[in-house]
């Protein structure tokens, strides 16, 4: 068996994110539709229940009048808030924890994501770019790739480092090499197996080379650069660090300047004020700190 093949077997044997939260990232694309659908996934589960009437209650305008129920917590946020909070209460668990082999210690990993996925969403912003609802989404998952393929990365990791220091490849290139397959596409095929919807799992298979993906997709341009941003903020790194690819051919795409680059970066580290809070919160319960 290949080094590639056995850990392609360690992906299928991996316990599926929470039922409740496929069910809510499969509503994604259509979120008028699926509003009520995902009002009754929240209500039928305790654990989502009780985090978002502890958000919900947490803001002055509900000091005002205790919300007692989910239902009445759903009218307090706006759409593309509830799915935030649905996708980040379900993965904040396990992304609360060390990965190994990339040298982040707890909490790391789920502070670079969430790095990713807002820095996706303000370059956006701050490019006069409609971006679609799942973009916040899709840079949250964009390294899920790293939960698996990081005890691999451990026992291989000097052979890497000698790959990307002495040889000039880029971190996911030199995974490639040493291990047949990068986290990039391994997390894209976890979250297929998962049952996400392709407009997520290509993004996060094709993000770190997004010129590797067949046709343009504008999520994928904003995730690619917002991941770049969020290292460059230096929010988060591991053991490989910056050592990846820009895509000139996304920079001409999103005409990025460093005016917007300047722009999203002051509003990510805004954001991740509000964002950490509530992720912290999500994620305190079951974080083996």
């Amino acid at each position: 068996m290949t080094r590639r093949e056995e850990i392609l077997s360690v992906c299928d044997k991996v316990v599926a994110m929470p039922t409740c939260v496929r069910k809510a990232s499969a509503l994604l694309d259509d979120l008028d539709a699926g509003i009520q659908k995902l009002t009754r996934i929240i209500e039928y589960d305790p654990g989502l229940t009780a985090n978002l009437l502890k958000v919900v209650n947490a803001s002055a305008i509900a000091r005002k009048r205790p919300i007692l129920t989910a239902r009445d917590a759903l009218t307090w946020l706006e759409s593309p808030e509830i799915f935030r909070f649905v996708i980040s209460t379900g993965v904040a668990p396990t992304y609360c924890r060390v990965i190994a082999g990339y040298d982040q210690a707890p909490g790391m990993f789920l502070q670079h994501s969430t790095t990713v996925a807002v820095a996706s969403v303000e370059l956006a912003h701050a490019l006069g770019v409609d971006a679609p609802r799942h973009t916040f989404t899709a840079g949250l998952l964009s390294g899920v790739g790293k939960l698996l393929l990081g005890s691999f990365v451990e026992v291989d990791m000097r052979a890497l480092l000698r790959l990307v220091f002495d040889e000039n490849l880029s971190f996911d290139r030199a995974e490639e090499a040493v291990l047949g397959i990068n986290h990039a596409e391994l997390g894209g095929r976890l979250l297929a197996k998962w049952g996400l919807p392709p407009s997520i799992t290509n993004v996060v298979r094709h993000h770190l080379r997004p010129d590797e993906f067949d046709g343009q997709d504008i999520v994928l341009d904003l995730v690619h650069i917002g991941n770049v941003l969020a290292k460059m903020i230096g929010v988060g790194l591991g053991a490989d660090g910056l050592n990846y690819e820009v895509s000139n051919n996304v920079v001409a795409r999103l005409g990025i300047t460093s005016a917007a680059l300047d722009t999203a970066s002051a509003n990510v580290v805004i954001e991740m004020n509000s964002l950490w809070d509530l992720f912290l919160e999500c994620a305190d319960d079951s974080c083996a700190l």
